[in-house]
């Protein structure tokens, strides 16, 4: 409370609201890293099995926990059935949903990028107003002790702002190019299975 506190004292009106904007962007950034994290590296497990099974993918009806990937070739082997062409739609929508899973959060965390540094500006813009009102109010000599203190709390709150909209930015940015790597990987997969389902087998550990 007292880190809070002493927060309140610097920041000043954009205190909470620049708070929020940090809880926001280190709560998508664990979110985001431990799930990315965690498709990725099942998905290569996944693969490296496969690979050393001979491209044998489960049956329809196995129920064992699967990866992100192996779901995907789960669905195209439950409608094997179909044609070819369905199968491809099928996957395309799959993995359309996907993609709107692995990218859940970027556009927030986009935002809070944008808006930060613009609070963080209110708020420089806030302070010295509040510091030129207390200057005419006090009608005494101004000293330069007193312009720095002001303006240093004014200044504080534009420090904070970019120093949240950086990794904020870079966040948005460096997740949204891992969730559309993993998404290549996965309409890699489902191209192979899609084949290894028309009776072709492709060799390698591509």
């Amino acid at each position: 409370m007292a880190f809070i506190n002493q927060l309140h004292q610097q920041l000043g009106l954009m205190s909470w609201p620049l708070i929020i904007c940090s809880i926001i962007t280190l709560a998508i950034w664990l979110e985001r890293g431990l799930t990315l994290l965690w498709i990725s590296l099942r998905g290569e497990q996944e693969k490296r099995r496969l690979r050393s099974r001979g491209n044998t993918y489960p049956g329809k009806d196995e129920k064992a926990p699967a990866s992100v990937m192996l779901q995907g070739c789960r669905l195209l082997i439950q409608h094997q059935e179909c044609s070819k062409a369905i199968r491809e739609d099928l996957a395309a929508v799959w993995l359309q949903q996907q993609r709107r899973r692995l990218h859940a959060g970027l556009r927030v965390l986009t935002l809070v990028g944008v808006i930060s540094p613009l609070l963080g500006l209110l708020g420089t813009v806030l302070g010295l107003i509040e510091m030129f009102r207390s200057i005419g109010e006090s009608g005494g000599p101004v000293t330069p002790a007193l312009l720095a203190d002001g303006l240093g709390l004014a200044m504080s709150t534009t420090a904070a702002g970019l120093l949240i909209a950086l990794p904020a930015i870079a966040g948005a940015q460096l997740f949204g190019l891992w969730a559309d790597r993993l998404l290549d990987r996965l309409t890699h997969e489902l191209n192979r299975c899609n084949l290894h389902l028309e009776g072709l087998g492709l060799g390698g550990r591509s």
